[in-house]
């Protein structure tokens, strides 16, 4: 029979082996997510960032701020503040970037889907308050309610892209037993009025509280494609500009839950990611490195 002594020590190893096998399970969960920094209360509500050539990040926030484009370095410092000119921040939701730089803002938000404002703003380099700026306008081919039955709530924007001339819209699909889906719509980068394209739809996940998507981003050689949810990154691959939703699929968990609404690649291996303010803990910056 055990003593008091014997007793003790088979329980601490108990405990040892207890701790190690739970260490051991959480470093198969770690993810390649990394925090760089907590980000500037001018940055509170951060929707969308973009990376160009100048190597400088630049940054949006959306629906009841200004119309402002930071300008930060890689470190989430902000470098630079510009007011767009001839812009009204309605619901800024995300930037894409083209040729040369330029800067597509992404003003569709639409949580209730009763917009019939949308727009996108080509902005030109160099940024400044002088800066070129024209308007996109834009609809959708199947919205006839504004806004539509709760089924049908398909129409809120979040995330874009630019590929080969054309902007790639996906949808925040909050359609009763659809939040799983994200519809892709098409839309040229000439400014003017257009009927946005219907492409096609993805079925990101199951798990519909989980997969509403809230950012896009496409890399440089224009092979894959990162969207964006509160957890999780969908990476899209072998896909072509004439059927974009025709694409190989692979979810990518990040065992981290928050308003995740930027990203952009760093390069073909890094993300950087952005999320919101919530509470007392700041908005901050993220890269994610892919295994």
């Amino acid at each position: 029979m055990l003593g008091i002594k014997e007793i003790n020590i088979v329980k601490l190893s108990y405990l040892i082996l207890l701790t190690t096998i739970t260490v051991s399970c959480q470093k198969n969960k770690v993810n390649q997510l990394i925090k760089i920094t907590d980000l500037s209360n001018d940055l509170h509500e951060i929707s969308g960032i973009a990376l160009l050539s100048d190597q400088k990040l630049y940054a949006i926030n959306d629906s009841g701020n200004s119309n402002t484009l930071f300008c930060l370095n890689q470190k989430g410092k902000i470098l630079k503040k510009i007011k767009i000119p001839k812009t009204k921040n309605i619901d800024w939701e995300d930037l894409a970037y083209g040729k040369k730089d330029t800067l597509y803002i992404g003003d569709f938000g639409n949580n209730s889907n009763d917009r019939k404002n949308l727009r996108i703003y080509k902005v030109s380099p160099p940024f400044s308050e002088k800066t070129s700026v024209s308007k996109i306008e834009f609809s959708f081919p199947d919205q006839k309610k504004f806004p539509p039955k709760k089924k049908n709530l398909n129409f809120d924007v979040e995330a874009f892209l630019c590929f080969n001339n054309n902007l790639y819209l996906f949808t925040k699909n909050r359609g009763k037993d659809k939040r799983g889906i994200t519809t892709v719509y098409r839309v040229p980068t000439e400014s003017g009025k257009h009927i946005a394209k219907l492409v096609g739809n993805y079925t990101t996940c199951n798990d519909p509280s989980d997969c509403l998507i809230t950012g896009a981003t496409i890399n440089s050689s224009g092979d894959k494609i990162a969207l964006l949810t509160h957890n999780k990154i969908f990476l899209l691959s072998n896909f072509n500009d004439t059927n974009l939703s025709d694409a190989n699929i692979q979810k990518i968990k990040l065992y981290h839950t928050s308003q995740k609404e930027g990203i952009c690649f760093k390069n073909d291996s890094t993300l950087y990611i952005t999320d919101e303010k919530k509470g007392l803990q700041k908005a901050g910056l993220y890269e994610y490195r892919f295994k």
